[in-house]
């Protein structure tokens, strides 16, 4: 992939992970790898949803899928391989080619299936900003 196209769809992968409510980015593993993550009430109480990475100059996102739907994707798309570095029973790899609203599906999946994850009152922090980014308190 050349370095621009590479650029581009990083920065288009990102957006669409930052589009999340309450979404943003750390950097723990260094400046090439991307972490995305929501906090409910607490910040340092953290969880990640998404990580973006090149990997042999290949771009590549992490995304938390549901067991029974993983398999599935990677059966029926050759860019969705088992989580590189990852729990490879929860987590799936995203490679170029994929189709954007595909991918945002998925981005969206993995976001849900963490909140899932937390304590009720942290979720109803998440959904009341999630409430709040999309203008629908009422």
């Amino acid at each position: 992939m050349v370095d621009s196209e590479l650029e581009r769809l990083h920065e288009q992968w990102r957006s669409l992970c930052l589009a999340m409510p309450g979404a943003y980015e750390d950097h723990p593993f260094g400046a090439d790898s991307t972490v995305f993550k929501i906090a409910g009430r607490d910040r340092n109480r953290n969880k990640m949803f998404a990580l973006l990475m090149v990997h042999r100059g290949e771009l590549v996102l992490n995304l938390k899928c549901e067991p029974a739907i993983a398999d599935d994707l990677r059966g029926n798309y050759p860019q969705i391989t088992p989580g590189y570095h990852m729990n490879k029973k929860h987590w799936n790899s995203v490679r170029a080619g994929l189709e954007e609203d595909r991918l945002r599906e998925l981005i969206e999946d993995s976001y849900d299936l963490v909140v899932e994850g937390f304590p009720k009152r942290d979720r109803e922090v998440i959904e009341l900003g999630r409430h709040v980014a999309e203008g629908s308190l009422d």
